[in-house]
């Protein structure tokens, strides 16, 4: 006897895919023309930058947009559907296509001038360097008197 571990989380998902398709047809809108492409993505860190890759296959850099505004990253792009002959029957479709953009906050301090990207063979590398460490700034205290307490009669702004 083969034991199986169960796993609740895989449960989970499955009743909300469940209850996406049951809710999507209820408002009429078809359930395999409702499938959203997002591709996977990873960020690591090496030593002086952080670098995100990302699985687009089928795409060109063409098809790709990066863009960093107010500190946050986002890569949008397109895959566009590969059906041309209309005559064809198709029995079941489980590419997704359509237009996708995935967003993620930067660090602060990072130049957005110094983020650069390359593409091959359907993968995506962004590197963002990562910001110099700001050092911390030690501020004097000049002795005397603050302006405005107490300095009219010279009693610390005590009143009698």
């Amino acid at each position: 006897m083969t034991l199986i571990r169960w796993e609740p989380a895989g449960e989970v998902e499955s009743l909300q895919s469940d209850f996406n398709r049951l809710f999507e047809g209820f408002l009429g809108r078809p359930v395999a023309g409702s499938r959203r492409w997002a591709p996977a993505m990873d960020l690591t860190e090496a030593d002086d930058s952080l670098v995100l890759r990302a699985d687009l296959p089928g795409l060109d850099r063409e098809d790709v947009s990066i863009e960093v505004k107010d500190n946050v990253l986002t890569v949008s792009g397109e895959r566009r559907d590969e059906h041309e002959d209309e005559r064809k029957g198709y029995h079941r479709i489980e590419r997704s296509y359509g237009s996708f953009a995935r967003s993620l906050t930067l660090p602060r301090g990072v130049d957005p001038a110094s983020v650069s990207a390359s593409f091959d063979k359907g993968v995506l590398e962004v590197r963002i360097p990562k910001p110099a460490d700001p050092k911390p700034h030690r501020v004097e205290i000049d002795a005397g008197v603050i302006e405005g307490e107490g300095a009219e009669n010279g009693d610390g702004g005590r009143s009698s």
